[in-house]
Order: C-alpha cells, then structure tokens, then sequence
C-alpha cells in the first residue's frame, strides 16, 4: 500500500504541473478553459483527494511517515486546491487564473510532502 501511496503522490504531482501549464496557457491566450483544461484541473484536484485518502488508510494501518512535516505538507496541498472553490472570483478569466495558480501551489506542496515522507 505505501508503494501505491508513491505512485499516486508522483501521478499527483505530474498532473498538477500538467493542468497548471494548461491552465496558464489557456489564460494567456484569453480563450477560456476549454473542456481539456477543465478535465485537468479536476483531475489534479482528484488525485490529491485520492493521494489523501490512501495517505488516511496507511495512518489506520499504523503506518507512520518518518517526518510529521509530511502530514502539514499534504493536508496544505489539498487545501490549496480547493481553495479555488470557496475564494475565486465570478468572473470567467480570473477565475481560470486562481485555479491555475493554486494547482500549481498544490503541486509544489505534494513535492515537498514527497520529499517529507520518503
């Protein structure tokens, strides 16, 4: 199970930095987020929701990362991305924008909660 824990957490970290490129992309290019983009930024928001999960399964098994830090760092990403979903701004293009920021926050929060639990 903590081998799946790894691989999510990298799959997690790929797409983060994926669906924020798109997002600032889409952004720059003033198109609007396209259903692509949509579909990234939801797949980042879920497999830090799934990285989370797993992570929540390993601590009732006992496992335990060697670093606490490891607990702030992952709890500190999912947030992150969520944030989007409470604080952005109605308006279209400045909302694509706080999507594509705060993914891109999460992802360098999931690297450092990587480099934490290993």
């Amino acid at each position: 199970m903590v081998s799946a824990h790894v691989v999510l957490g990298v799959a997690a970290i790929a797409v983060c930095a994926g669906a924020a490129v798109l997002g600032f992309v889409s952004y720059r290019r003033g198109t609007g987020a396209g259903p692509i983009v949509v579909h990234a930024l939801t797949l980042a928001q879920t497999a830090l929701i799934g990285q989370a999960a797993l992570g929540l399964l390993l601590l009732s098994e006992g496992r335990r990362a060697p670093d606490r830090l490891h607990y702030t760092y992952g709890a500190l990403a999912l947030g992150v991305a969520l944030a989007p979903w409470f604080y952005a701004p109605g308006e279209w293009q400045k909302r694509l924008l706080w999507f594509a920021v705060t993914t891109l926050v999460a992802g360098a929060l999931a690297v450092r909660a990587f480099m934490t639990g290993s």
